[in-house]
């Protein structure tokens, strides 16, 4: 229960030292992290109600159960320990964001001349015999409606996280699962900032426009020409209210938290079709960041990397282990109960003595 919001703590010390030698304040750039919250709290509590109510159904074998089935399934599943345990993870999770969009904002503050996207460029062009892989998927898939496709398995990632954070700590048959899944999710976050001040880099979109001319105008373009503003605007005013911008390249965290989630589905025992609809969507998210710009090669295969490391830290602070999900209790034998069977043999022999 603690593992979330430790990380939460870390995370916001180092955002505070951060911004204070940026001398920035530390800030909720528009209330966002704000309103996410609110919104995957109504989520969560609107999931616990569905959840009691199948629940209830299940056993009375009615859809619609009594108030009094409802009441003793919410008195047993919902705890105030699960309550406070779900409560805690969330607050973790969007702690360490606000945490994650500070540390962001500020990198090109911290290391205004480090950019490293020549080199990330020219390394993955060593990878693909000196061709660029946005400039090959482009040839390979042309720059039509594919665009549109991609742009929207990008802006999936959006609404994925949230919906995947509430169901897994609202259905999880383990509560520990559900949480060493937050817990995976929060350490993303501080290892994804902490790459961003190690490499600093914007990404193919920005440090090279011209690759992408050709791509139809999506909402990820937009997307990108309003951070590519709000990063203008911000490194003209760091100090000004509301003043935020977005944009690192290396690692992708796109990849990093899908990969996260599709093991850890494994790792959960979730169903095979999940499991290979994450597969599937993990591969897409992969193919749209390069496609779109927004990611070199080896920022995706970085955030492989950051999956697994999450994934590892994560299982070690919550103490989760997959695989051994309890199984009901059944009763021990009575040792009265062969003694008594003994003794009714017996009495039925001399019964039945000549």
């Amino acid at each position: 229960m603690l593992a979330g919001p430790v990380i939460a703590v870390m995370t916001v010390v180092a955002a505070l030292l951060a911004a204070h030698a940026a001398d920035v304040p530390f800030r909720d750039p528009d209330h966002v992290v704000g309103k996410r919250l609110a919104m995957v709290v109504g989520l969560v509590l609107l999931l616990v109600v569905l959840d009691v109510v199948v629940r209830a159904g299940w056993r009375s074998r009615t859809l619609a159960p009594s108030r009094a089935s409802m009441r003793r399934v919410r008195r047993e599943r919902w705890t105030r320990r699960r309550g406070v345990a779900v409560g805690s993870a969330l607050v973790g999770f969007y702690v360490t964001y606000l945490a994650y969009r500070n540390l962001k904002s500020i990198v090109p503050l911290l290391r205004p001349s480090d950019s490293f996207d020549h080199q990330l460029a020219d390394f993955e062009r060593g990878l693909f015999g000196g061709n660029d892989p946005a400039e090959l998927l482009h040839t390979l898939l042309g720059t039509g409606v594919v665009a549109e496709v991609l742009a929207v398995v990008y802006v999936i990632f959006i609404f994925f996280l949230p919906i995947s954070l509430a169901l897994a700590l609202v259905f999880s048959p383990d509560l520990q699962g559900g949480i060493f899944y937050a817990t995976a999710l929060s350490i993303n976050w501080a290892l994804g900032a902490a790459c961003y001040f190690l490499l600093p880099a914007v990404g193919p979109i920005y440090a090279a426009p011209a690759g992408f001319a050709d791509l139809p105008a999506t909402e990820v373009s937009r997307l990108q020409g309003m951070m590519l503003d709000q990063r203008t605007q911000f490194l003209r005013d760091p100090a000004a209210a509301d003043a935020a911008q977005n944009i690192a390249a290396f690692a992708s965290l796109h990849i990093s938290m899908i990969f996260t989630a599709a093991l850890a589905a494994h790792m959960l025992g979730l169903g095979q079709r999940l499991r290979i609809g994450l597969w599937i969507l993990l591969a897409l998210s992969a193919i749209a960041t390069i496609y779109l710009g927004w990611h070199y090669v080896v920022d995706d295969l970085a955030g492989l990397l950051i999956g697994l490391i999450a994934l590892a830290l994560a299982r070690s602070l919550t103490g989760f282990q997959p695989g051994t999900a309890r199984p009901p209790r059944t009763p021990r034998p009575s040792p009265l109960r062969p003694a008594r069977a003994a003794a009714a043999l017996m009495r039925g022999a001399r019964q039945t003595r000549p």
